[in-house]
């Protein structure tokens, strides 16, 4: 097995077919085809299904196609690491933000990397903070945004901000800023929730409990793109970050109110993994991270936050 052979693999997985994969490789089909042989060989399973759809990958191959990547990755990163000093800062950096934070963040970091390191190239990936926490545990990501995660053999944590949840439900509801709701009040509303044992859940069900009241779900979902669409057309109401929802509230497309005290507060950490030493570039990415998040802090676009870092 060596590093050919993994790049021809990963290719071809990714693009599900071999003239594509060796376009983009520049070999000859032939090159590409003996790759995955040896590597086949070598691991004793097929990973591909061949057939007049393309190269599908067989479960053995969706268990390779982890690992391999997982090596490219590490590899990309050792170059970019023993790079010689007086160079441009270069590599790969794979980071992770909650799907709440995205619009806010993505763009901004995005841009100022590609302005002040334009040697590196930036991965973002958008999720909650469960599947961004595995991913982080396993390697795929270099650094990530958490909400209320501890320090763990596994992971390093630094506290950010403290932020508040809001009620959010169709512009028809009429909820302001100005008028908190009590959890009681609330709980009478059909809910459109993410899935268990997504965080979120956890906390809105832990203060529900505590206040003695029970939730009418009237669906779950994990893609907040679709949570926040079906409370606007007035399937249900929510609870989520006030910065998730700014964007929408200012258009008219829901309204929300913070919650009446004691009100939901959750911890933003900035999160990075024990087991390797962070690259040049993961810590050149992670200082932009952090400028970004403490400037939209202080120009007030992260509503009813209190800075913490």
């Amino acid at each position: 097995m060596d590093l050919k052979q993994l790049r021809a693999f990963v290719t071809v997985a990714e693009t599900g077919n071999v003239t594509r994969a060796s376009a983009l490789l520049n070999l000859v089909q032939p090159a590409v085809s003996r790759q995955l042989r040896l590597l086949e060989e070598d691991l004793g399973t097929e990973l591909f299904e061949r057939g007049r759809h393309g190269m599908q990958l067989t479960p053995s191959g969706k268990t390779m196609l982890e690992y391999a990547r997982r090596i490219l990755n590490e590899v990309a990163r050792a170059k970019a690491e023993i790079q010689p000093t007086e160079g441009p800062v270069a590599g790969i950096v794979s980071i992770g933000l909650l799907a709440s934070t995205s619009d806010l963040l993505a763009t901004l970091l995005a841009t100022e990397v590609a302005r002040r390191y334009p040697h590196i190239r930036l991965r973002l990936t958008i999720g909650y903070a469960g599947h961004l926490q595995d991913w982080l545990e396993v390697g795929d990501l270099d650094a990530a945004l958490l909400y209320g995660q501890k320090e763990t053999p596994a992971l390093q944590v630094k506290a950010l901000l403290e932020e508040s949840l809001w009620v959010v439900a169709a512009p028809a509801a009429r909820l302001s800023r100005k008028r908190p709701l009590p959890l009681a009040r609330v709980a009478r509303e059909p809910f459109v929730l993410p899935a268990a044992p997504q965080g979120l859940r956890a906390v809105i069900e832990h203060a529900a409990a505590e206040a003695g009241v029970a939730l009418q779900v009237f669906a779950e979902t994990n893609a907040l793109s679709v949570q926040k669409e079906l409370v606007a057309q007035g399937h249900g109401w929510t609870i989520l970050p006030a910065v998730g929802v700014t964007q929408e509230v200012e258009r008219g497309l829901l309204s929300a109110a913070p919650l009446a005290s004691p009100g939901l507060q959750r911890t933003i950490v900035l999160a990075a993994p024990t087991s390797r030493q962070a690259t040049a570039p993961v810590r050149c990415v992670v200082g932009v991270l952090l400028d970004c998040v403490k400037s939209t802090f202080e120009q007030g676009r992260w509503p009813d936050a209190r800075w913490l870092g």
